[in-house]
């Protein structure tokens, strides 16, 4: 850890927490005012109650989990960085991992479950997919409360709890943050999960599978549509990556054009990985590639991989995030040979020719249109 962490103040103590991979002036907090309001709540309701059953929802850094780690609980999460996150942060507070059990966001809980603490996570469809995931584990004294910044709760949020759990209400506002509370009813029949859900590629066989919580789930968005007309052919062997991967379409269009090409297809999200490793058995069934739940290429030896796909987020959960993307950047130029190049597309706006020039001391445009832009930097 970089010092000083910064210090979380609650009821349960004082804990000294950082986001993860910490980084030096993270303008960034390991939690929010929701966390807080939250922690405050259940030490006046005196929950959790002794020896009940807990499962804590989309903890970003582990804030959660930390301050009620006595309670043995269960975390359930998409992000691969958030359980690093989680226990970085127990072990730097003293905690034993051994009293937490951390979940993927394709795991179920282990049931009856007491209480269920639920940050109300980006998009509407990873709640509802995680809604119908713990509905058969819950029982008519189960006590769902969620959380999050008045920004992020809508009248749609509390539709679908109410829908899918039962009756459904919110606190008074607090420092922009709100709860929300829902009773389970035992009667409610919400159906099976929507997810995942699938689409034909354009102009191709593939089928393409999409968990809830991926980018661009119904459809191919325009960015990636730009990229995948220019993705480099050849019948050399090369050894390429798709770098946040998502569904693993980038990866899937190079391997078809690649076709003596080794793949690795990295991205911290289960549900993206899952997608991906499906997506390119189907699409290559006699083909193996390698698939990796990770920070990036962080493991990934240095000066190995040929080309590098990358369409990077620019939000890491809900902040706007550069250092995400210059990290993949960097992470990318250490893992390429030398004359290896990595390939971005980007939105405009996001002025990722100037930071790929620095990096790699010279990048061109591929390609564009009105919004999009499509680089190449090569290293040297």
């Amino acid at each position: 850890y970089y010092k000083p962490m910064q210090t979380l103040v609650v009821p349960q103590g004082s804990f000294a927490l950082a986001r993860y991979p910490q980084r030096v002036h993270d303008p960034l907090r390991a939690w929010d005012a929701a966390d807080e309001y939250l922690l405050h709540y259940l030490h006046a309701e005196g929950l959790p109650a002794p020896e009940s059953s807990l499962l804590i929802l989309n903890d970003g850094c582990g804030a959660l989990a930390v301050a009620l780690m006595a309670n043995r609980p269960q975390s359930l999460s998409d992000s691969h960085l958030a359980h690093r996150a989680t226990l970085a942060n127990a072990d730097h507070n003293h905690r034993n991992p051994n009293n937490l059990c951390l979940l993927t966001s394709l795991d179920n809980p282990t049931g009856p479950l007491d209480l269920v603490l639920c940050k109300i996570p980006k998009t509407l469809a990873l709640l509802q997919d995680q809604l119908h995931r713990i509905r058969p584990y819950c029982h008519p004294h189960t006590r769902f409360i969620g959380a999050g910044m008045v920004r992020s709760i809508h009248s749609s949020t509390l539709k679908l709890c109410e829908y899918t759990i039962g009756p459904t209400h919110t606190s008074l506002a607090n420092k922009k943050a709100r709860l929300i509370f829902c009773e389970y009813d035992a009667n409610l029949n919400p159906g099976p999960s929507p997810y995942p859900t699938s689409y034909t590629l354009k102009s191709s066989d593939y089928t393409l599978i999409n968990h809830a919580n991926l980018f661009s789930r119904e459809r191919l968005d325009i960015g990636t549509r730009l990229f995948l007309e220019q993705i480099p052919s050849s019948d050399a062997p090369a050894h390429v990556a798709d770098l946040g991967c998502g569904n693993g379409v980038i990866g899937l269009v190079a391997a078809a054009r690649n076709p003596s090409a080794e793949l690795y297809f990295a991205d911290e999200s289960f549900m993206a990985i899952a997608a991906a490793q499906t997506n390119f058995s189907a699409a290559f069934p006699n083909r193996a590639a390698t698939f990796a739940i990770t920070d990036g290429l962080v493991d990934t030896p240095k000066n190995s991989l040929d080309l590098v796909l990358c369409n990077p987020p620019y939000h890491q959960q809900r902040a706007v995030d550069e250092a995400t993307a210059w990290r993949m950047f960097r992470q990318a130029r250490a893992a390429l040979r030398r004359g290896g190049s990595l390939w971005v597309v980007g939105n405009y706006h996001l002025g990722y020719h100037g930071k790929l020039k620095r990096l790699f001391g010279r990048c061109i445009t591929i390609a564009h249109n009105h919004k999009f832009i499509t680089l190449k930097a090569t290293k040297h």
